[in-house]
């Protein structure tokens, strides 16, 4: 297995020390043998580790510090990764607006890469601002598009993604028994993979169960919760109104 794949599986079982372990390793291995893409993977993956722990300028540094290493290769397709990583601090900010155009610069760069999984799982982070900043016809439609892309591709580790934008959704309409009820089927789609949910998904996932809390009261929600847990993720949208 690669570095990228090793750091990458570590980093979404969430075993945050062994990912800021192995990354300061790479990067002092990849500086010495002139490795400018294995030195971009480790320094993309500490500034994801410091957004996942709350620091969001110290993984805005991290990411620009990866950036820079990319653009000194001449190689565009590493800058998609810290690229991405700025987009998402911008979003967990709250500059929805300066998000949303980093998003649509990363699909463009995805395009012409040719990379159909990556401008998805970008498209599914733009529909989030678009859900911020108040367009809800749009995030939806987002959403729902992306949600069919992934069942047609069967592109299985998005799947608890897809289940957490229906948990936004749903709360953003204001029915927080759905929302509860597609928590549980989020949590179960994301331990069946061994996975947690990357930190601006886990963000907007827990603004919404305390909402669904406040809304219902533990017991009700609970009861939500438990229904969704026991539903396969295809299943839970067939009732999907959208």
């Amino acid at each position: 297995m690669s570095f990228s794949d090793e750091v990458r599986a570590a980093f979404r079982r969430g075993e945050t020390d062994a990912v800021v372990r192995m990354s300061r390793a790479e990067i002092d291995r990849a500086q010495a043998v002139g490795d400018l893409a294995g030195e971009v993977e480790a320094r993309y993956a500490l500034a994801r580790v410091a957004i996942r722990g709350g620091d969001l300028p110290g993984g805005e540094v991290r990411a620009q510090e990866a950036l820079a290493v990319a653009q000194r290769s001449g190689d565009r397709a590493l800058e998609e990764r810290p690229r991405h990583v700025l987009a998402a601090v911008a979003r967990m900010s709250g500059d929805l607006g300066r998000a949303r155009d980093l998003y649509r610069e990363n699909i463009a760069l995805n395009e012409a890469l040719d990379r159909p999984e990556t401008v998805n799982s970008e498209y599914h982070n733009l529909a989030f601002c678009e859900l911020g900043l108040g367009n809800l016809d749009t995030a939806r439609g987002l959403f729902k598009a992306g949600r069919e892309r992934v069942f047609e591709h069967g592109w299985t580790d998005f799947v608890p993604y897809v289940c957490v934008a229906g948990v936004a959704l749903a709360s953003a309409e204001g029915d927080h028994a759905r929302a509860a009820r597609m928590a549980g089927v989020t949590d179960a789609a994301f331990a069946s993979l061994g996975q947690v949910p990357d930190p601006d998904d886990a963000a907007d996932l827990a603004i919404a169960r305390t909402a669904a809390i406040e809304a219902l009261g533990p017991t009700a929600f609970a009861e939500q919760y438990a229904q969704g847990q026991a539903l396969d993720p295809r299943e839970a949208f067939d009732d999907d109104h959208d």
